[in-house]
């Protein structure tokens, strides 16, 4: 048996799809149209913020438009104005010398019937108008609001304008008052387009024998100054437009002689500041740019005298920290044996000589670090450091450094604490560097610490690993936080060096940071302590977006506000002075 067949799918009409291809279509227009929109509004923004030029000829144009605005809204009032004047003053003449002819003609008619007072009003309309086409002047003849008479002569019209286009008002006022003329500007509407016309009215009373007094409006459409105001409306925009462009190509070209000048001395400020001390701009003629050239030109030469001498008074130090350091090695040694030699034999001097032999022998041990410390710098100085780079978790390092100060901070009654996440904090870093970066922090805060606990915490991100030392000893003071990298600054010149510490440990501690292209940064206030953080990028090349930890407690609690970071974790790697 035969399976029932199945309906075909039903296939979209051409129709579906081309309304579909339609809106796709529009749909791309409207997304590339939004781009393009977008595009120009950030070059607008980015050559407002970066063009002093732009800026100018932007200002000058926008001023420059509101001038042509104001001037030419003031002069179209002005020339609208005197139109309507003229147009008002030419209708109320032409309405009287036409109201004089009406009531001649009526006060002459010899048949008084109400067919030839008809007639006649009926040709005396016509004779008043505008001949032929020609709707210049169009006239109404009415009877009077306030007239009962008979016969009546019906409402008489030469054009297009009817009774009801005469206003109340207007009407009102003529019947009030036989003996002047009243004058009214209205709208109407157009024989030739339907458009709206403003149209002067003039108003005055004649009598017709028998009937009695007749309003007589005389009706002067004002098509003409109309379309006089459009061409100076027209006029005026298309010489506004022009007069803008005019002003701002003059804008242009007066700042580009100005701007470009600065351009040049801005790019070679640029090159001097790169390195190339001899740029110099050209300098012609004797106006002020030309005197700001040379002026330029004489500070630059003075700035690469300096730093020729600058430079050649670093190197000479350089030298000659680098040849006496290299020079008191030598004797140095003979020093340290024959130190270590009395040291050694002290107990058989007298208590005096034997207190000399420890002086002695701690002196010698600070007078080696320090010129181990004076030979790194001069290599900082001369560029020869480099690092040997190798991927190494941060929290092994750190380890090493506290258990090399345990005995320190027993002596200084301190605890020092390490705080990690249990995850590993790996980055490429040269262990020998680092280990002596966080040494000096360390050494630092329990000097300093004051007996209190130090802290130190571990921590990394995506882009950065980082250490910070927190001590709550004597602080810094406000503006110290910037010196305590300074070479051989001390917060506290009295203060005696318990540690024997050269006053260089910070100094090298920031070129080795720096060297790593990471921070070392500090913070510190009087009875809250200090604290030293250390910030690496995880990958060698790759900048920082931001230290994983906080520096200071405001932003220690900030972030634990906003749900940063969060509380760290203890890997149990203590050194406790109790133990």
């Amino acid at each position: 048996m035969s399976e029932p067949s199945r309906p075909a799918p039903e296939q979209p009409s051409r129709f579906a799809i081309r309304r579909t291809r339609v809106l796709r279509s529009a749909g791309w227009a409207v997304a590339r149209a939004r781009a393009a929109v977008l595009g120009s509004g950030r070059w607008l923004a980015h050559q407002w913020r970066a063009s002093l030029q732009f800026r100018v000829i932007s200002m000058t144009m926008l001023l420059g438009l509101v001038v042509v605005l104001l001037l030419g809204s003031y002069l179209y009032q002005q020339i609208a104005d005197g139109l309507v004047s003229d147009r008002v003053k030419s209708a109320t003449e032409e309405a009287a010398q036409g109201t004089r002819a009406a009531q001649t003609r009526f006060d002459a008619a010899d048949r008084t019937d109400p067919t030839s007072l008809s007639v006649l009003a009926t040709d005396l309309v016509q004779q008043l108008a505008s001949p032929g086409a020609d709707h210049a002047r169009d006239v109404i003849l009415t009877r009077a609001l306030h007239n009962t008479r008979t016969p009546v002569v019906a409402t008489r019209l030469s054009g297009d304008v009817g009774l009801p286009s005469v206003p109340a008002e207007l009407r009102q006022a003529v019947a009030a008052d036989a003996t002047h003329q009243h004058v009214q500007i209205i709208a109407t509407s157009s024989s030739d387009t339907g458009a709206a016309v403003p149209t002067v009215i003039v108003g005055s009373q004649v009598s017709l024998p028998v009937a009695g007094t007749y309003e007589l409006y005389f009706v002067f459409p004002m098509e003409r100054e109309q379309a006089t105001l459009k061409v100076v409306a027209q006029t005026f925009t298309l010489g506004g437009i022009a007069l803008v462009l005019m002003v701002g190509a003059v804008a242009y070209v007066v700042t580009r002689l100005v701007v470009e000048p600065v351009r040049r001395a801005a790019e070679v400020a640029e090159r001097l500041a790169s390195g190339g001390l001899h740029e110099r701009m050209r300098a012609r003629g004797q106006d002020d740019l030309a005197r700001l050239a040379k002026s330029f030109n004489a500070m630059a030469e003075s700035l690469q005298k300096q730093i020729r001498q600058l430079e050649d008074l670093s190197r000479v130090q350089q030298r000659f920290v680098s040849d006496v350091s290299h020079e008191l090695r030598t004797p140095l040694t003979t020093i340290r044996m024959a130190g270590d030699l009395i040291h050694d034999s002290r107990d058989e001097f007298d208590p005096s000589v034997s207190r000399s032999a420890e002086l002695l022998h701690d002196e010698l041990d600070r007078f080696e670090s320090l010129l181990a410390d004076l030979l790194e710098i001069s290599r900082f100085d001369a560029g020869a450091a480099a690092l040997d780079l190798e991927a190494t978790d941060l929290r092994d390092t750190v380890a090493r450094v506290v258990e090399a100060t345990v005995a320190l901070a027993e002596r200084r009654g301190s605890v020092v604490r390490v705080d990690a996440p249990h995850r590993a904090c790996v980055a490429e870093i040269d262990p020998r560097r680092v280990e002596r970066i966080l040494r000096n922090l360390v050494v630092n805060a329990i000097e300093h610490g004051e007996g209190r606990p130090i802290v130190v915490r571990v921590s990394s991100n995506g882009t950065a690993v980082a250490v910070t030392v927190r001590d709550h000893g004597v602080g810094l003071r406000p503006g110290e936080a910037a010196l305590v990298f300074n070479r051989f600054w001390r917060a506290d010149p009295a203060r005696a060096r318990t540690t024997g510490g050269t006053g260089l440990g910070l100094a090298i501690a920031l070129e080795d940071a720096h060297l790593h292209d990471g921070w070392l940064q500090a913070w510190g206030e009087p009875g809250r302590g200090s604290c030293f953080r250390l910030t690496l990028p995880r990958r060698a090349g790759v900048g920082i977006d931001r230290s994983p930890l906080p520096l200071t407690p405001e932003e220690e609690q900030h972030r634990s506000t906003r749900g940063v970071g969060g509380p760290y974790q203890q890997l149990g790697r203590q050194a406790e002075s109790s133990r």
